[in-house]
């Protein structure tokens, strides 16, 4: 049995080496990996040994040779094939293991030009993987150290690697290898502003197994996008608690996401990936009580999501209630202590970005809709607006007062599912409306769940009304502001509705549907 050792990833190799030896192995190793093995102990012959020609191009070129690819493609069931072998003087190689110099990381983790970047890309290794992974009846194709484990076993125990194992091997090996060049052509795609390629390749590695999916007869995973960089729910670190369901996970990602899109201390309960309590204040714990005030009811069994450090008095209120999760960019010792003790509550804490100039890049700005055969895909909704594109169209122009919360019911309702209503006072949400087929009835579900407190707050639409009514409606409740995108054939019905009732109303100008 010969041994093809090439790899950027360390770990593990030198007791996989051994461990061959052991078996009787001949180990041939690349320079890098030769002189690893060299330092705990381990022999292995250079490959300009199989080949009898040293680095060329800068040590690009040393395994691009017959007397490697052959002894890797050879089909040992195919005597013609094993015959040209002997004739040249080739072995066989029997175990190729080999992983890819690391490119998306490096990419995402500071600015790098072209020529750098060309220089980084590992063609040998990704070539050396495909080989042997297409030889997979014969050939031992390992990706990762975490396979080198179950090889050694069934090496020891069957003297052989059986088929299953070959092509479940192989299988790993051609994705490796697939992802690898996406990850590149997603970074040439960037630098020449191709942001809809032709052929457009998602790049995700397993973070883990999950019991189910939305439904418990469903089976699930959870994946991890290679182009991402900037922190998120994806990044988390578990702190308590079991493993996040599915749902939970969406919810998660809904609350954080949400909660971060606001500068001040903010917090956000969500369920079904929508907010149902959401506030703003000075201070993080008066954030929380007020987004709980949102509705308590709905809040009972949420995910809550913070864009602070999570504190000890904001714990103790959290403890209070019920809820399935909460995630924040860290927690207090106090606040950790405090909610530790809640039985059966997920802590998650997302990491502060490693250093400036990190780099999202290839999928990771872009959205993904599934449909029957394919994706639907596009960029990520921003919000992009500022007061000095606001379009007052009323006679009344908001209060500074109104104005600040037209803005805070505007961010919040680009988070709730379409149709979307927001009503909001003070820096928070008092009454939401979300995922209705009638925009009429995500406004009247708005103001039932603010009752009394719907009086002198101010309204935000993600999208146009298509008939004035519902803005009769808000009025008569007392709503005094709206702020909504225009842009209906009977916006001039809805300004004159506005006007009868001294209400203020804003045009943004831009949509927010979430379907």
């Amino acid at each position: 049995m010969r041994a093809l050792l090439s790899v950027a990833n360390r770990e593990g190799i030198s007791a996989f080496a051994r461990e061959l030896r052991a078996l009787g192995a001949d180990l041939y190793a690349t320079d890098g990996t030769r002189e690893h093995l060299a330092a705990d102990g381990i022999d292995a012959k250079p490959v300009s040994d199989l080949t009898n020609v040293p680095p060329l191009v800068g040590g690009q070129v040393r395994t691009f040779h017959p007397a490697v690819y052959a002894g890797i493609l050879a089909r040992r069931d195919a005597p013609d094939q094993l015959a040209q072998l002997v004739e040249q003087g080739i072995g066989l190689i029997d175990v190729v293991a080999v992983n890819v110099k690391p490119f998306a990381p490096e990419v995402g983790r500071r600015h790098i030009g072209i020529d750098e970047a060309v220089e980084m890309i590992d063609v040998a290794s990704a070539a050396l993987l495909g080989a042997a992974a297409r030889n997979a009846a014969g050939v031992i194709a390992i990706p990762r150290p975490e396979h080198y484990a179950a090889v050694l076993e069934e090496l020891k125990s069957l003297g052989e690697v059986s088929a299953d194992t070959r092509y479940r091997l192989a299988a790993d090996a051609f994705s490796t290898v697939a992802a690898y060049y996406a990850e590149i052509a997603a970074y040439l795609n960037q630098i020449s502003n191709n942001t809809y390629p032709q052929r457009l390749a998602l790049v995700l590695e397993k973070v883990s197994d999950l019991p189910y999916g939305e439904n418990p007869h469903q089976r699930a995973a959870f994946y991890r996008e290679t182009t991402h960089r900037s922190r998120s729910m994806a990044d988390a670190t578990q702190l308590a608690g079991s493993a996040p369901t599915f749902n939970n996970l969406l919810d998660l990602d809904a609350a954080y996401r949400i909660a971060s899109d606001f500068t001040g201390p903010t917090v956000v309960i969500a369920k079904h990936t929508d907010p149902v309590g959401i506030a703003s204040a000075d201070e993080l714990v008066e954030a929380y009580r007020r987004a709980l005030d949102t509705d308590p009811v709905a809040s009972f069994g949420g995910i809550v999501g913070v864009n602070r450090e999570l504190d000890g008095a904001t714990a103790r209120e959290i403890a209070i209630s019920s809820y399935e999760a909460v995630i924040a960019p860290g927690f207090s010792a106090a606040a950790l202590g405090i909610l530790e003790a809640k039985p059966g509550l997920e802590l998650l804490a997302v990491p502060a970005p490693a250093g400036d100039g990190l780099r999202d890049y290839g999928i990771a700005n872009l959205d993904f809709k599934r449909v029957g055969g394919g994706l639907l895909v596009e960029a990520l909704d921003s919000l992009e607006l500022d007061r000095g594109q606001l379009q007052v169209v009323t006679r009344r122009h908001p209060t500074l007062g109104e104005l600040t919360d037209l803005l805070f019911a505007w961010r919040t309702v680009r988070h709730v599912r379409s149709n979307g209503i927001v009503l909001a006072r003070n820096g928070a949400a008092i009454g939401i409306g979300a995922a209705q087929a009638s925009r009429g009835v995500a406004v009247d579900i708005a103001l039932r769940r603010a009752g009394d407190r719907a009086r002198l707050s101010v309204m935000a639409s993600d999208a146009y009304f298509p008939f004035p009514d519902a803005i009769q409606i808000a009025a008569n409740a007392g709503i005094t502001a709206i702020i909504q995108p225009g842009g209906s054939i009977r916006d001039e019905m809805a300004i004159e509705v506005a006007d009868r009732h001294h209400l203020a109303m804003v045009f943004t100008g831009r949509r927010h549907f979430r379907h």
